[in-house]
């Protein structure tokens, strides 16, 4: 076996960047298409609900995957009390601070806007309050909105470490060298989608909900697959023979799935599934998101394995990023959808204004005061593993 955490990988780097930065672009343009958000355009576009539909299965499940992998590379260089130090600093307390001072002011505009255009009736305690959601990590998003993630996160550090350490073991070692196996015969990386897709299915008829105990399972699960994974070269030589074929099972998929959407006419994500149609969806779902991770995992170890001071600001500046970028998008969202002019006027301006007042907020506020870079988990570039 070649365990890869012996070897800094800069294509994960990059494509961490890379994924905050699909993030940002997925909630910029949110206000614009036909799904429910904080904020909503009276005038939508079908173009870009495309473009949130193509992202919606596999661009958080790529993340925790990333996540996973990360980890690995972290516990290379840590203790298991240096790694759970680390994570408090660099998840827990971005995403407390986030939830204390940046929700209230996500969830003020998001009152406003709803008032405003009949949604919703009552106070902006009443709206504060109403956060009834039972002992589900729907909590995470409840209270942090965007910040979810890292609650995600840390909980999946915590809960997975044993098993990373496990994993670092004589036990875990052929264990892991099984997986190379696997994944060294042809189709062999496509077995993942069978435990993924029965997650899935088990749990989504009794937890529906966004960010629900299905979500939480299923991304665990990726979370735990990209710590494996990346233990043996084998995973990285399947991920260069095999990417044709994950990228067209990955678009059939894609197609397959969005036809079902199409066919019957409305598809409640938020639902138990109930019909054969229902069940076929989330299969696809399944499978696009396996696939679709995985060719983006070929795209970034083929062209993007090279270090240089552009990859190490971005290593620097992700997390406050991710962390700031959503309320600067609602708030510059709020008034935009409020003017007399064209959607695409509209979108171009929240897109890019958010981008330019998010970094500027980094550039010319977080860096230059040590104590919130801190607090929002900022720290040296050469160290930065989200």
């Amino acid at each position: 076996m070649n365990d890869q955490s012996t070897t800094r990988l800069h294509w994960l780097d990059w494509l961490r960047v890379i994924a905050i930065l699909g993030v940002f672009l997925f909630h910029a343009v949110h206000p614009f298409d036909v799904t429910d958000w904080h904020i909503k355009n009276a005038e939508q576009s079908d173009l870009v609900t495309v473009f949130i539909v193509f992202l919606f299965p596999w661009g958080m499940p790529f993340f925790f995957l990333l996540a996973g992998a990360g980890s690995r590379l972290a516990l290379r260089r840590r203790s298991a009390g240096a790694f759970a130090r680390e994570r408090v600093q660099r998840l827990l307390l971005p995403y407390i601070g986030g939830a204390i001072v940046l929700m209230p002011v996500m969830l003020y505009f998001e009152w406003l806007h709803k008032t405003q255009t009949g949604l919703l009736s009552g106070s902006y305690l009443a709206f504060v309050l109403d956060r009834n959601v039972g002992f589900t990590p729907v909590w995470f998003g409840a209270l942090g909105y965007h910040l979810w993630f890292l609650g995600f996160l840390f909980s999946f550090s915590m809960l997975g470490l044993p098993v990373m350490l496990w994993l670092r073991g004589p036990a875990g070692g052929r264990f892991t060298a099984r997986l190379g196996a696997l994944a060294a015969r042809r189709c062999g990386l496509l077995l993942a989608i069978v435990p993924l897709a029965v997650l899935r299915l088990a749990l989504h008829r009794f937890f529906p909900e966004e960010h629900g105990w299905a979500d939480f399972a299923v991304q665990f699960a990726y979370f735990l697959l990209g710590y494996g994974l990346f233990g043996d070269e084998a995973f990285l030589a399947a991920l260069r023979r095999d990417w044709r074929l994950h990228l067209g099972l990955g678009l059939a998929a894609f197609a397959l799935g969005f036809g079902i959407i199409l066919a019957t006419g409305e598809l409640e994500v938020y639902a138990p599934p109930r019909t054969l149609p229902d069940v076929l969806f989330w299969l696809m779902i399944a499978v696009n998101g396996w696939c679709m991770t995985l060719f983006v995992l070929f795209i970034g170890q083929r062209y993007l394995n090279t270090a240089n001071r552009a990859l190490a600001y971005g290593q620097a500046a992700v997390l406050p990023f991710f962390v700031l970028h959503q309320p600067v998008i609602i708030i510059l969202a709020y008034f935009a959808v409020q003017w007399p002019a064209a959607l695409w006027v509209k979108l171009v301006f929240v897109v890019l204004g958010s981008f330019a007042a998010t970094l500027g907020l980094y550039e010319f506020v977080i860096r230059r005061v040590g104590v919130l870079g801190r607090v929002l988990g900022m720290k040296p570039a050469r160290a930065a593993n989200l």
